[in-house]
């Protein structure tokens, strides 16, 4: 090969790199999620220049002011038309703007801003040295039990960094649902599940329970995130893309130009349906749906309560989205592929979480077993591949993600000795002890059963109404049977606190502050307006239920 011939490779090669544009950023419909980035950011520095004392009212101003001020941007871009007329594709192609990344991003944030009131909670236990505490270890990094840890608690010192880790965790999960290619997708993935396993670890009370139940988490974690990773891949081979659009046209066939390595690769049907299933496999792990389940009591029950809360509803908001998305824009081509499937996992979810609640002596691990059966619930509405089915699935996540919150901020209340008393047994009798907090626990209870005039119900008939509607009758069927199941458990919980007597060693009800007590509030005024009037919110779900493409 002569000089020549190399020379005008090599020019040939390098001429485009000149042209290689600047990247094309729409910062106004990425605003929601650049809010929170940014704060969170500051609240790290906020960790190193800030002196202790100032730390925590430092962090709960800016991670307030935060979440409101991303809210308010995610109102403004619906508002502006970004749900409906103006929805598209943004951050070259890594970004959808549409309705239902818009909604789900203002439910986020929403449950994110409920969440962290729980988090900045510090009149619950009793002041350690003079010194408030929250529900956080006074120094995380300390073994439990050590000096080190007797001493910082001596000292006073609170664990403020769970602040920032919070808004990291909200920032994956607004861009989680919103994700327009795999890379995207797995990067937001990554980016709100690590802060979560560490908050999973920062409990005061129970600490090496926590520790456990954050190994518990990680380790899973990290094996789903793998499997998802190892999906994106093989769809990747498949589609010779990482975009949803281009995937999605590969599978109908309908992609323009076909060069001879792509025509190779697209008849390959083991790629695109192991792949399509490790990634779905993934989300479903996220999901909490059975039989990737198995971390869900563990972690509930072990990671502190607040984290519990946030985690519980605001990682199944994003995690629906996201699946939703993959399998009605990317997937909509192998409908008949994943349905029968779906179907399986929906009934085995709804069944296995009903059935094993009904054995559960804790009440954190009840109130898990029971978000399992939710996810059930919600996949009904997933299978029904229809409109109606987005728009039912948008506003169940709504209505229950503002119940679990609300119900996590109860059991918060409920001491002993030796912090959270969440044995059922406890709980005997607390009607008569504190009326009003076992009323507030009946009602979230409800809800979850589906009673009419709570958000439950308005949530369960729209999915299951979508469900029916979409063909799957006879899941609806199993639906209405576990739900009943559910309703058994929920009950008895009400008839424990109702109708036994109280035992004279029993909890005591902590009084809370201002923040939980919003946190709770919210929950309740959610739970009973989308009961009585769910309309405007069904509405505002259905006009928010257009996928972009």
């Amino acid at each position: 090969m002569s000089a020549s011939a190399v020379h005008s490779l090599w020019t040939t090669a390098a001429d485009p790199i000149s042209k290689i544009g600047a990247p094309k950023i729409e910062y106004g419909q990425l605003s929601p999620t650049l809010i929170v980035v940014g704060a969170a950011v500051v609240g790290v520095l906020i960790e190193a220049v800030v002196p202790r004392k100032a730390r925590y009212y430092a962090q709960l101003f800016v991670s307030v002011v935060a979440l409101v001020a991303a809210f308010a941007a995610v109102v403004a871009l619906a508002a502006g038309g970004y749900a409906t007329t103006k929805s598209g594709i943004a951050a070259m192609g890594a970004i959808a703007v549409d309705g239902p990344a818009l909604f789900l991003q203002g439910t986020i944030l929403l449950a994110g801003l409920v969440g962290l009131f729980t988090f900045a909670e510090r009149r619950l236990d009793p002041a350690a040295h003079g010194n408030r505490v929250d529900s956080f270890a006074a120094q995380a990094a300390s073994v439990p039990g050590s000096d080190g840890e007797k001493a910082a608690v001596k000292a006073g010192f609170t664990t403020t960094e769970v602040f920032p880790l919070l808004l990291f965790a909200v920032a994956g999960m607004l861009i989680f649902p919103a994700a327009n290619d795999l890379l995207t997708l797995f990067i937001a993935l990554e980016v709100f599940s690590l802060p979560l396993y560490l908050m999973c670890a920062l409990a005061r009370r129970k600490r090496l329970m926590s520790q456990e139940a954050a190994v518990k988490y990680f380790l899973l974690g990290a094996f789903a995130s793998a499997f998802t990773l190892f999906g994106i891949a093989l769809l990747y081979g498949y589609a010779g893309s990482v975009s949803y659009a281009t995937i999605a046209q590969v599978v109908d066939g309908t992609v323009p130009d076909v060069n001879p390595a792509l025509a190779d690769t697209m008849g390959n049907d083991a790629l695109l349906l192991i792949g399509a299933a490790m990634i779905v496999m993934g989300l479903l792990f996220k999901v909490g749906a059975v039989p990737f389940h198995m971390w869900t009591p563990d972690v509930y029950q072990g990671a502190p309560t607040p984290v519990t809360g946030f985690m519980a509803a605001a990682t199944k908001v994003a995690a629906f989205g996201a699946l939703l998305r993959i399998l009605y824009v990317v997937l909509p081509g192998l409908r008949w592929d994943w349905r029968p499937v779906m179907w399986g996992v929906a009934i085995v979810t709804m069944l296995g979480g009903a059935i094993v609640a009904i054995t559960q002596t804790d009440i954190k691990r009840l109130l898990a077993y029971s978000s399992i059966a939710h996810a059930g619930f919600i996949l009904a509405g997933v299978i029904a591949a229809t409109p109606s089915g987005v728009s039912s699935v948008l506003f169940y996540l709504g209505a229950y993600s503002f119940v679990t919150i609300g119900a996590f901020a109860v059991v918060t209340l409920v001491r002993d000795a030796g912090g959270e008393a969440t044995h059922l047994s406890k709980w005997a009798g607390l009607g008569r002890r504190s009326p009003l907090v076992a009323a507030v626990f009946a009602v979230f209870l409800l809800a979850f059963a589906g009673i009419p005039l709570t958000s439950g119900f308005a949530g369960k008939f729209a999915v299951f109404k979508a469900a029916a509607e979409g063909g799957a009758g006879p899941l609806v069927v199993v639906g209405v049977v576990s739900s009943a199941i559910a309703a058994f458990f929920y009950i008895r919980v009400i008839v424990l606190m109702f109708f036994s007597e109280p035992k004279p060693e029993g909890p005591t009800v902590a009084v809370p502050s201002p923040l939980t007590m919003t946190a709770i509030g919210v929950g309740v005024a959610v739970t009973l307006v989308l009961g009585v009037a769910p309309q405007y919110f069904l509405d505002l779900a259905s006009q928010a239920g257009v996928f972009v493409r």
